[in-house]
């Protein structure tokens, strides 16, 4: 297996967990790893407040955060200047964030950023980078988010049936391969509307739930048959599917979602459920876009 993979930083801590997340699945894919940090022309408007090395020139400060990020890369991949089984690229490029690393994801075969930045207030949960890049990037996103810890060995992904979450099911299966991991795929389904309380609703909802149940297992079908080796693992569950997949992702290593599911605004670029996923999960997150068909 061969790729790149194109990890965004901008000094903060949130964005080197980014870096070690790539590096680790690069290392796991064969792929290259290139490390961007944009410089916004506009920036030496203002001051660097709170920045190590404000007094420094942008263009110093923007090599060193690269400088700084590519040794984090290195040492996690084996400590030696020529990372063993890894090449390390950096680019410096000059622009609008999220335009820039929109563009870097045409030629790149997955995006990894932090959940909040720099340029974010504090008290935000996901920054206007991770928003905006889950909206546009051509190839998956994973936003890192959640503190490190072991590994459950477990890829959860949210699945209703739409091209975008097929696409999602699809990156959950090539990253649980990658891992040895199990895939958990959740459908999250919601109670019909009922008047007032009327005979037999317990049942009506057994009902409901096998059918629910039913369907979700003879879609999922085709991929078990496609990755017979990667054990699969079904959770259908009625509830709200940002409620649900955010409880899932406390023992998972990844949340996979689509970008927009059944039911969203089609000309949404980022559905409710996505949106709500990345504001909520306790771990790093991988945003998924349909595959174009001619």
């Amino acid at each position: 297996m061969s790729g790149s993979i194109v990890a965004a930083v901008d000094g903060s801590e949130q964005a080197l967990a980014a870096v070690d997340w790539a590096v680790d699945d690069a290392l796991r894919r064969g792929a290259a790893l290139k490390i961007v940090h944009v410089r916004e022309p506009w920036a030496n408007e203002y001051p660097f407040h709170g920045v190590a090395g404000f007094s420094e020139s942008l263009s110093d400060h923007c090599e060193g955060v690269l400088a700084r990020a590519r040794e984090r890369a290195i040492g996690r991949a084996g400590g030696r200047e020529e990372a063993p089984g890894l090449t390390v690229t950096t680019g410096l490029v000059t622009g609008t964030v999220v335009e820039r690393l929109t563009d870097e994801s045409e030629r790149a075969d997955l995006v990894v950023v932090g959940s909040r930045g720099m340029g974010g207030f504090a008290g935000l949960v996901l920054g206007s980078v991770g928003l905006g890049l889950a909206a546009r990037a051509a190839v998956p996103l994973v936003v890192v988010r959640g503190t490190r810890r072991e590994p459950y060995d477990e890829i959860v992904v949210g699945f209703d049936g739409s091209p975008h979450s097929e696409s999602a099911v699809e990156f959950a299966f090539e990253e649980a391969g990658l891992r040895g991991a199990r895939v958990r795929a959740v459908h999250a389904w919601r109670p019909p509307v009922f008047g007032p309380p009327m005979a037999g609703y317990g049942a009506m909802m057994t009902e409901i739930s096998d059918a629910e149940a039913e369907s979700f297992r003879r879609r999922l079908a085709p991929w078990r048959e496609r990755h017979p080796d990667v054990p699969l693992a079904e959770s259908v569950v009625c509830g709200h599917p940002i409620t649900v997949l955010a409880e899932a992702s406390r023992t998972a290593d990844l949340v996979v979602v689509g970008t927009r599911g059944v039911g969203e605004v089609k000309g949404a670029l980022l559905g409710s459920v996505s949106h709500g996923v990345l504001h909520r999960a306790h771990c790093p997150i991988a945003i998924v876009r349909a595959e174009k068909t001619e």
